[in-house]
């Protein structure tokens, strides 16, 4: 299994990318131990001098002028767990605990959390050991940190609650027994450590980011596909169309579409004598818009790497001084943001393509048979196939409404502005499968186009694509079972295996 070394402030974007695809083994860097030993010895000594100090020896949130007695201490942390694993909804998938876990350790690795040594070496023993918390995916809105799932998430280092090891649920405490982990004893501030961050929030909108770049690659090998079924024109993806504008993403992806038609037969047989003189935008802008998306996609992966590294519990222990300080770290706007615009470009991506899907089945504008199937009317072919593209477009359309503009108080009015980046991140997930179903009804859509066109070939880079569909999926001659090909393809889009074909384009295409 692949090994990965935790430099605490040191993650790439490749590093998280390969923690949300597989498995790994992670290891914490050697230099990072001295500063968290001085942080938690802070924490020691603030215990021992007896003063006051939020979130070690008192209450939370609005009882922060509480104070606990030194003996309670530990009881304070075990109860802050179980009163905040108050969350609900279905369970955070093995990817998102993934990048749950990691960016957790990673943060308070960074030696300003005052957490011992021992508990991140549990977590990350249970991180390798497969041990994913049963973590649900609601109950947060994003301020004071993701306190429910990641409180979840402490319950099963300290052997509590429900964990997930190879896809099947078990008992932490058996699960932790047979690894040989011992549960965690917290300690002062601990709890709190583990519980007040973004962590959740920065999974989910990964898992979301990681999604649309998925989306963008497979969006735009069919949106080339449709140019070449509809025997529309590779000029709007001339160099010096996007040169002249000056956007980098329209740039970077006309480059791509011209690659992905360079040497079609099909575009060689209509260069002249074609009668029309433009097509429709959901063809010639396919660069403008995919291009405007793929600078939205990067644009929100720097925010989320900044998170990824940051440390965003409250209050930070500063060893060098001895000062434990209240600050908003937890406070997740930014993500919020960064999760509000990959939803539009989500969004976007598959509006875009399901126009295409439209303009495929109309016989009126496409030049192929109607509704793209021999003898239509009593085949339907792909009629009801874009009903169901054009109702999840829609439906992404109310999902893409920014979760980031609404708030609503919590804690009795201390915690008065949240930012709401936990729905606004988990919502891309549907969001993404919404739009991968619009892709792989488009790849159906492109190819049988593509196949009427026989015995001309499209480009030497998109043949591969549609003869790897066709090991799923066979040309539509006559009316069957069209639902389960929609998802063997809804699937080669989100697993990627639509753009393996063309993975050298997309090299240089994202934040690294």
């Amino acid at each position: 299994m692949t090994s990965l070394t935790i430099n605490p402030g040191q993650f790439s974007l490749a590093d998280l990318r390969l923690i949300w695809k597989q498995p790994v083994q992670l290891q914490l860097h050697p230099d990072s131990r001295a500063a968290i030993d001085a942080s938690a010895a802070a924490i020691r000594k603030i215990v021992e001098k007896g003063d006051a100090a939020y979130g070690i020896n008192t209450g939370f949130g609005k009882l922060a002028k509480t104070r606990i007695p030194d003996d309670q201490l530990e009881l304070l942390q075990r109860n802050l767990i179980l009163s905040h694993s108050v969350g609900t909804g279905e369970l955070m998938s093995d990817e998102v605990v993934r990048l749950l876990l990691a960016t957790k350790i990673a943060s308070l690795s960074r030696g300003v959390s005052g957490i011992r040594a021992s508990v991140i070496d549990a977590m990350i023993a249970m991180f390798n050991a497969g041990i994913m918390p049963a973590v649900p995916v609601k109950g947060s809105v994003g301020a004071s940190g993701d306190l429910a799932p990641l409180s979840h998430m402490t319950l099963a280092l300290m052997g509590e609650g429900q964990v997930r090891v190879g896809g099947v649920m078990r008992s932490a405490a058996e699960a932790l027994a047979d690894a040989g982990i011992t549960p965690v004893v917290l300690a002062a501030k601990e709890g709190l450590a583990l519980i007040n961050g973004t962590q959740a929030s920065t999974a989910l909108a990964l898992n979301g980011l990681f999604l649309a770049e998925r989306l963008l690659e497979a969006a735009t090998i069919t949106g080339a596909l449709s140019v070449d079924a509809a025997k529309g024109s590779d000029a709007p993806f001339d160099a010096r169309i996007h040169s002249s504008r000056g956007q980098p993403g329209q740039i970077k992806t006309a480059a791509i579409y011209r690659e992905l038609l360079s040497g079609s037969a099909i575009r060689q047989s209509h260069l002249v004598n074609d009668e029309r003189v433009q097509d429709p935008y959901c063809l010639r802008c396919q660069p403008q818009v995919m291009g405007a998306c793929l600078d939205v996609i990067n644009n929100a992966a720097r925010t989320l790497l900044t998170e990824a590294n940051a440390v965003t519990d409250n209050p930070l222990v500063f060893a060098d001084t001895g000062e434990v300080i209240s600050g908003g770290n937890f406070h997740a706007e930014p993500v919020a943001f960064a999760a509000d615009t990959l939803a539009l470009a989500i969004a976007e991506i598959g509006s875009i393509s399901e126009r295409r899907i439209a303009l495929l089945i109309d016989a009126s504008i496409s030049g192929l048979p109607p509704f793209l199937v021999p003898s239509s009317g009593l085949n339907s072919g792909f009629m009801i196939a874009h009903v169901t593209a054009a109702a999840l477009a829609s439906e992404n359309k109310s999902h893409a409404h920014p979760s980031s503009v609404d708030t609503i108080p919590t804690s009795a009015n201390q915690e008065d502005h949240v930012s709401m980046a936990t729905y606004g991140a988990r919502r891309l997930h549907e969001m993404a499968h919404n739009t991968a179903t619009i892709v792989g009804i488009e790849l159906l859509a492109a190819a049988q186009g593509v196949d009427f066109h026989a015995p001309l070939q499209t480009s030497g880079l998109l043949q591969p694509v549609v003869q790897r569909l066709r090991q799923d999926v066979s040309f539509y001659d006559k009316d069957r079972l069209f639902a389960p090909e929609i998802e063997a393809a809804k699937q080669l889009v989100l697993d990627g295996a639509i753009s393996a074909h063309c993975q050298s384009l997309y090299q240089h295409l994202y934040l690294a």
